[in-house]
């Protein structure tokens, strides 16, 4: 069906979301829960602003996420373990005609993490693509949406920390992984990324994800992470990391124009190093949905963003308490492209 992944700057159709349930994503008080149900619609409620969004959560849980959501904004039910739509749902992708589909990754709790739970989640690729109305495509492999980043043209960052992990996919060696790719999203140029931040790649982490690492606002550009501060490890993370970049092409194969952009000043929280990342953020029609921080580096980041993405503008949500609970606004939302006219 010659299926490929668009950039995410192609035209959209809409932002699926899910609400946290409970759990380690909700927390533990009330207080908590009140903060992580926040963030969550602070993006639905910003992203609404541009296009329609549907934020799926439990029935039970229907009349406090309505509470907290513009009316505009779409909910459907279904059973969660947990609210990162990147990861649990389904990658659109495009065929020649314009159709589109929805490949439905094998979702393993990020590698079987012995805190992560399932069995709802893992089928939540499945039941968007139905609402959508689009065709499944059923793929073996254990992937995340957070663990791809494309430009559109056939050109894919991945890690090897994620693809490779042998929590999700033993056995299967590059060559089979980027079969896939080609099969599922199109990818004619897949780069190896050798791995992801220091606190991504602890106890609550992916693993990996590139998509707090690397992102592609347009064939041939590159937006990276850069943390400044010597005292934090992924400095030196970070520079490796940029110049292997440095040293690859893309599938047109242009060598890369590479965007710093500086990680916050903030360098810890109460669990540690922070992994916080401009780079999480979305893109919506006309917008960008960036983390800010409350940081001292948070207005750099915005016009550096603006800059990359013009014509759009740019909105900023404390990403704070997403961060705290393992991820940031790319991590909890997934855009369904728009089909051909």
């Amino acid at each position: 069906m010659g299926w490929e992944m668009p950039a995410e700057t192609a035209a959209q159709e809409k932002i699926w979301m899910a609400f946290p349930p409970g759990g380690y994503s909700l927390g533990d008080t009330e207080a908590e829960a009140h903060a992580a149900r926040s963030a969550w619609a602070a993006v639905a409620n910003a992203a609404v602003d541009f296009e329609p969004v549907t934020v799926v959560a439990t029935a039970e849980d229907v009349a406090i996420v309505r509470s907290h959501l513009k009316p505009d904004v779409d909910i459907k039910t279904a059973p969660l373990n947990d609210a990162w739509m990147r990861d649990i749902g389904p990658t659109f992708v495009m065929n020649d005609d314009g159709g589109l589909g929805a490949v439905d990754w094998v979702f393993n709790g990020w590698g079987r993490q012995e805190w992560a739970a399932w069995d709802k989640d893992e089928k939540i690729g499945a039941t968007v693509a139905g609402w959508a109305g689009v065709e499944r495509i059923d793929s073996p492999v254990v992937n995340e949406g957070g663990g791809l980043q494309v430009d559109g043209e056939g050109t894919v960052l991945v890690t090897e920390t994620v693809q490779l992990d042998p929590g999700r996919n033993p056995g299967l060696d590059r060559a089979a992984v980027e079969a896939e790719l080609a099969r599922t999203i199109g990818a004619t140029k897949v780069i190896w990324l050798p791995r992801g931040l220091t606190r991504d790649s602890q106890k609550y982490g992916t693993r990996g994800h590139v998509d707090i690492v690397a992102a592609i606002p347009e064939p041939g550009t590159l937006l990276v992470h850069s943390q400044q501060d010597p005292a934090h490890p992924d400095y030196r993370i970070s520079r490796e990391l940029m110049d292997f970049l440095g040293s690859t092409t893309d599938a047109a194969g242009r060598s890369w124009n590479i965007i710093e952009v500086p990680a916050p000043a903030t360098l810890t929280d109460g669990q540690g190093y922070v992994d916080y990342s401009y780079i999480n953020h979305l893109v919506v029609n006309d917008g960008v949905i960036a983390c800010t921080f409350d940081d001292p580096n948070d207005e750099q980041a915005v016009s550096i963003l603006a800059d990359a993405y013009p014509g759009r503008r740019v909105v900023s949500v404390d990403a704070r308490e997403l961060f705290a609970r393992g991820g940031g606004i790319h991590c909890i939302t997934q855009q369904q492209p728009r089909k051909a006219q």
